[in-house]
């Protein structure tokens, strides 16, 4: 979650409030393997794949280092589709008067949510071992999820950060 005050972005020209926001975050799922570690950790599956494959290609065993190159390419594959994933994120931004949430997918499509910072109310479901569970903001006869990509940890900072916020917004 990067909290720095960066505010949505808005497809409308002219709809950006003039002043910063009270509160603004990105919020976007953390990858723990970073670019070198999937680099090493491709190259270690990748030589140990075809130290085996070799052995038993000496042996007479032949397709199976066939199997051991379809090892490789699916589990190249599910990391293409993981990182794909992470370039989904959210941006949410509270001002006096509006409250933006900026949805982007992985494939790129963007949905923008504005709300009355006064009539939103912020909803935390918690279950007791795993924490915070699901998080909503309703008002005006809509509701919307909120926070899905990050982490426990993550969810609890940015709903006390986020409710917080909130709270000075309406208490003026």
């Amino acid at each position: 979650m990067d909290r720095r005050n960066h505010p949505p972005r808005s497809a409308g020209a002219g709809r950006q409030p003039p002043h910063p926001p009270v509160f603004a975050a990105r919020l976007f799922a953390h990858r723990s393997l970073g670019r070198g570690g999937y680099v090493a950790l491709m190259a270690v599956i990748g030589g140990v794949c075809l130290a085996y494959g070799l052995f038993f290609l000496s042996i007479g065993a032949w397709p199976v280092m066939g199997f051991f190159g379809l090892d490789v390419l699916l589990v190249w594959a599910a990391f293409r589709l993981n990182y794909r994933a992470a370039r989904a994120y959210e941006e949410v931004a509270v001002w006096p008067h509006d409250l933006r949430v900026r949805q982007v997918s992985a494939g790129g499509r963007v949905r923008e949510h504005s709300f009355n910072p006064f009539w939103t109310r912020f909803r935390v479901d918690r279950h007791q071992a795993y924490g915070i569970t699901r998080m909503l903001l309703t008002g005006e006869g809509r509701q919307l999820a909120i926070g899905g990509l990050l982490n426990p940890v993550d969810r609890e900072s940015f709903a006390t950060a986020f409710s917080t916020a909130l709270s000075r917004v309406k208490g003026g």
